[in-house]
């Protein structure tokens, strides 16, 4: 019995270590390409669409000034543009900083919320705000995002460019990257994620996820889905999903770029990527129920990535783990005892490969430092994910059993000093 759960531990990572290495090439590729893609886009520019910019913001007075700032000085005609900040039942001071703002800025608009509309978490908040809202293009950023100046001017780029694109998601870079260990930790795993997985989907499949923040999406789309799923803890990745089901597909384009704040505790970390990984379940289970009546099924393919990375591989890697801990009591009598350790060295040096390469693709990030925490990684921070995705797949469980309310967690903020030293740090 021990021998067939080694077996299929064994197939079920090494099956995901091969299609990562498959899309590690897929990210190295568009990492060489998109620059001449974007030289030749901008040679074309028909027209520039109205944009409507959504801002989602309850209790964000710590970083909502930054964000703001950032607004000011965005690269695209201001006749043009509408920032909408939703100051979703604050109790603190957002409203007033964000009025102070409108008062400057006449593209810059407060929407005020209060129950029983407001305080029911981002979807609700989004869909708030795209009542709203007039541009022909939706951008969506988080409260604690600064863009850099051209970041909206790339996005709509993609979109005038591309008429099958139904949304365009750019690169975001973590502000306090260097604050302590795990920052730093934080720092890798996005840049790993966008450059191989976001990359290396999109130059393979034509697929990539909508993150929580700075992306386009053609406000015709939104209005024939009816907005945001209020029920989805993670409304990115459900809002991927439907849009692909309509035929379109989401471009990942690296040149618009956007710095945002990390969680600088493990408190803060745990409660937000415990909703992440929440919403990720309950998008997994969503579609999956409903798959034969999705119109286009390559949605599959991506349904297949998310099932493999939240359900079959973390189930996987337990299995291993478990196999571990028991045989250092109990001879199991494994009869692939020194293979399995063979393969789990390969294994650990593949993660070290891939994740320096995708340091590579930025500039000074391939570091004496972060090749130190690369190593340390692999037996802190991404351990803790799987004790994470468990308790997050008990919780939600949990929910549907009591048919519990949706409950929105909102992450904790931290006041950053020198924004603009940050982000050349």
């Amino acid at each position: 019995m021990a021998d067939i759960l080694v077996y299929i531990a064994l197939f079920i990572i090494w099956g995901m270590l091969f299609y990562h290495i498959f899309l590690m090439q897929g990210g190295y590729l568009h990492a060489t390409r998109f620059q001449r893609k974007a030289e030749k886009w901008q040679a074309n520019i028909p027209y520039y669409p109205s944009v409507s910019i959504l801002i989602p913001a309850h209790n964000e007075e710590v970083v909502i000034e930054d964000t703001l700032e950032a607004m000011s000085k965005l690269n695209y005609p201001l006749e043009k543009l509408q920032v909408l900040i939703i100051n979703d039942n604050s109790s603190d001071r957002t409203g007033e900083i964000c009025e102070s703002y409108a008062e400057r800025f006449p593209y810059i608009q407060v929407i005020h919320t209060k129950p029983p509309h407001g305080g029911k978490g981002k979807s609700a908040a989004l869909n708030n705000g795209l009542e709203y809202a007039n541009g022909e293009v939706i951008c969506v950023y988080d409260a604690d995002n600064t863009p850099e100046a051209d970041a909206i001017y790339w996005l709509v780029l993609g979109l005038v460019n591309d008429p099958k694109a139904g949304a365009v998601v750019g690169k975001f870079r973590v502000l306090n990257a260097t604050k302590n260990l795990l920052t730093r930790l934080i720092n890798i795993e996005t840049l790993t994620f966008q450059w191989l997985a976001q990359a290396g989907r999109w130059f393979w499949f034509k697929l990539a996820t909508i993150p929580g923040t700075n992306f386009a999406v053609r406000r015709s789309i939104l209005d024939q889905l009816g907005g945001w799923d209020e029920g989805a803890l993670s409304e990115d990745t459900e809002l991927s999903f439907r849009i692909y089901d309509l035929g379109y597909h989401i471009r990942f384009f690296p040149n618009a770029i956007t710095w945002e704040q990390e969680p600088e505790t493990i408190k803060v970390w745990w409660r937000q990527r415990t909703r992440w990984a929440r919403g990720n379940l309950y998008v997994i289970f969503k579609f999956l129920f409903h798959f034969f009546q999705l119109k286009h099924k390559r949605v599959g393919l991506d349904l297949i990535y998310f099932m493999f990375t939240y359900v079959f591989f973390f189930g996987g890697v337990m299995i291993s783990h478990g196999l571990f801990i028991v045989g250092l009591f109990v001879d199991l009598k494994l009869s692939v005892g020194f293979v399995s350790y063979l393969l789990l060295i390969v294994g650990f040096l593949l993660f070290i490969v891939e994740e320096l390469l995708a340091l590579s693709f930025e500039k000074d990030q391939l570091t004496k430092t972060n090749f130190f925490v690369v190593i340390l990684m692999y037996f802190t921070y991404s351990q803790m994910w799987l004790f994470l995705v468990v308790n997050a797949a008990f919780i939600e469980l949990k929910r549907l059993i009591l048919k519990q309310e949706v409950t929105w967690y909102k992450t904790k903020r931290f006041k950053q000093k020198d924004v603009e030293d940050k982000r050349t740090a």
